[in-house]
């Protein structure tokens, strides 16, 4: 159907065409026609006429035999030019026609292609007959390469396969990224607990296998005075491991030490104060410099070294006092450590505390230490099954 219209919608145009020509062609025939015809006569006129048709006859003949002629040749270059340009016309309507009937039936085989592929399952030798097949389109001259139904069913295969890796690549990410989120920072510093542990049991059997002590051999990657602070910290904290309250002076001075511990001295600036009570430039070094009237540095007097070593050392017959005026950095170190301790005394309370935490899970104080100890290692499996039975979602 579709190339029987196209026929008759491309070869209507030029049939008019041959019409107009062959019209045209007519009409020139019979202007000639009338131009070739003598006018009326009279009687006399007519038989003198005769007479002398009679006498040249041959002249007559010629004359009337020249315009048919000349009508006829024309007639026949016009004919056959419309009859090569009609020819032509269908010629490439027929074309046009092959074409689009090719790429219909190329359709309806993609279509019954994809269809036998869903219904038929795995085919092992797909792969070698599509590329035998499509060998043999290329080696032929002059015809197109078409895909075959089992080069189809190939390349289906070959997209469900890439399919089912993606998907299980998926899957593998989504529960490596699931398990990583489980692991909570509790649950990572447990396992680096875990591998020191691995590590100074593997570095002691090694120890024991070669016959050498794992501790002697420890030490000696330790200086003199590593080992001297490390003694001296395990005898501050065994001192501090009494952590029950006896009176309030023990408590005040507990907490005297560990307000030392916080305390970070101003070297600095004590240097620069021990200078100039040793009579040195603040500016230069603590060794002893001379200085000269052309030096840009100032020389420091007598009274100022004075009142400089009065002040930094100072003793029960020094009349200096309160003359200290503490920087920015100092008050704001005060107050931090005031705001920490009002907050740290606030937090003490349980009840504070727990209202800060939100949802109450106890009943008592005892059910929620007991609470506290089972969620660090059952928090990890009921975190979700809580969310569900919050949500409602739960079975």
């Amino acid at each position: 159907m579709p190339a029987t219209r196209a026929s008759k919608k491309k070869a209507a145009p030029k049939k008019t065409k041959a019409q107009l020509a062959a019209e045209k062609a007519a009409a020139e025939e019979s202007i000639v026609e009338e131009s070739t015809q003598p006018p009326p006569q009279a009687p006399e006129d007519v038989e003198m006429s005769v007479d002398t048709q009679e006498d040249q006859p041959a002249a007559s003949s010629s004359k009337g035999k020249g315009p048919d002629t000349t009508k006829n040749e024309t007639l026949k270059e016009v004919v056959s030019e419309v009859l090569a340009e009609a020819e032509t016309a269908v010629e490439k309507v027929v074309e046009k026609a092959d074409e689009v009937m090719t790429a219909a039936g190329d359709f309806i085989d993609q279509m019954t292609g994809v269809e036998a592929v869903g219904d038929s399952g795995k085919d092992d030798t797909a792969p070698e007959k599509s590329r035998s097949h499509s060998s043999e389109a290329e080696g032929g001259e002059g015809s197109k390469p078409k895909v075959s139904l089992e080069e189809r069913r190939a390349k289906m295969e070959q997209l469900r396969k890439k399919m089912a890796a993606g998907t299980r690549a998926n899957r593998d990410s989504l529960a490596e990224e699931a398990a990583r989120a489980k692991l909570n920072a509790r649950e990572l510093a447990r396992l680096e607990r875990q591998r020191k542990l691995a590590e100074t049991l593997r570095i002691k059997a090694d120890a024991e296998e070669r016959g050498e002590d794992a501790e002697r051999q420890k030490n000696w990657e330790y200086t003199i005075e590593e080992n001297d602070e490390w003694e001296k910290k395990l005898a501050r904290k065994k001192r501090r491991a009494d952590y029950e309250f006896h009176d309030d002076a023990h408590a005040a001075r507990r907490r005297y030490k560990k307000d030392l511990d916080q305390i970070k001295p101003d070297l600095e600036t004590y240097n620069q104060q021990k200078a100039m009570a040793m009579g040195l430039n603040p500016s230069t070094s603590n060794a002893l410099t001379t200085f000269s009237s052309s030096s840009s540095a100032v020389a420091i007097t007598g009274e100022q070294q004075r009142l400089a070593h009065e002040n930094l050392y100072r003793d029960a017959n020094t009349l200096i006092y309160g003359d200290n005026k503490p920087s920015d950095d100092a008050i704001d170190r005060v107050v931090g450590k005031i705001n920490k301790d009002i907050e740290k005394k606030a937090k003490f309370h349980r009840k504070r505390v727990n209202e800060a935490e939100g949802d109450i899970t106890y009943i008592n104080e005892h059910n929620r230490v007991f609470n506290n100890k089972i969620k660090r290692y059952y928090d990890k499996y009921t975190t979700e099954i809580r969310d569900s039975f919050e949500r409602g979602t739960a079975l």
